[in-house]
């Protein structure tokens, strides 16, 4: 018998090998995203992005030596992404960071299961590094320095992270408002006796009225504020 004959044979009775699927950490990484784009996907599963790549999931642990660091680096792709949307003039320091937030916001509402990893997780990876360098550079712009620099930076980046990070959970709870609608902040309207709790009752309405992403600006130009009134101290 040939080679040809015994690879054809092989072939029909259903005992060739199948192709060797080839993983390198971008494939990997490629893949988790567009797992965690999909409506409804609240985790990534190592068992479900390995279906997806057609690959042994243990092959992940390859390159990423535990659950934990594949989520990071997740996370670290989609920050460092958000700091490529910006595209503002570095001397407007405002608009910029104003521009990083919503696509930080964009960013982890598209990828859910990755963006609430901000609220435990540090990337110690190159997107982290280039969000610091990205909003110490943007204060310091602003006129501030040592420690009024750095107080900044980190009220700020904590607003990022943990706020977006909670919109993203809401947002892949309860699914994405309709294009062109508001994203209420508090979900369903809130009810409230009036002889208990009087400030509620009075104010119901506009608490009803608030938008996550109204809240979510407003505190970006707070820190934007404070950090005006503190290089003009």
């Amino acid at each position: 018998m040939t080679t040809t004959d015994r690879a054809a044979r092989s072939t029909r009775t259903g005992t060739a090998k199948e192709p060797r699927i080839r993983l390198d950490p971008d494939r990997i990484l490629a893949a988790g995203l567009e797992l965690a784009a999909e409506p409804g996907v609240a985790s990534i599963s190592v068992r479900e992005l390995g279906v997806r790549l057609g690959a042994d999931p243990t092959a992940i642990y390859r390159h990423f030596r535990s659950k934990e660091h594949l989520m990071q680096a997740l996370l670290d792709e989609v920050i460092r992404r958000s700091i490529l949307e910006v595209t503002v003039d570095p001397d407007d320091w405002q608009e910029r960071i104003r521009e990083l937030a919503r696509a930080t916001l964009r960013l982890f509402t598209r990828y859910p299961a990755v963006g609430v990893e901000a609220t435990v997780l540090t990337t110690h990876g190159p997107g982290e590094l280039d969000a610091v360098e990205f909003m110490l550079d943007a204060f310091a712009r602003a006129g501030l320095e040592g420690d009024d620099l750095v107080r900044h930076y980190a009220l700020l980046a904590s607003h990022l992270l943990s706020s977006a990070a909670g919109i993203a959970r809401a947002r892949a709870e309860r699914g994405d408002p309709p294009e062109g609608e508001p994203s209420p902040w508090f979900e369903g309207p809130i009810l409230a006796d009036p002889r208990t709790h009087p400030r509620i009752a009075s104010l119901s309405r506009e608490l009803g009225a608030l938008e996550d992403v109204d809240l979510f600006m407003l505190g970006v130009d707070a820190v934007i504020r404070s950090a005006e009134r503190a290089a003009g101290a």
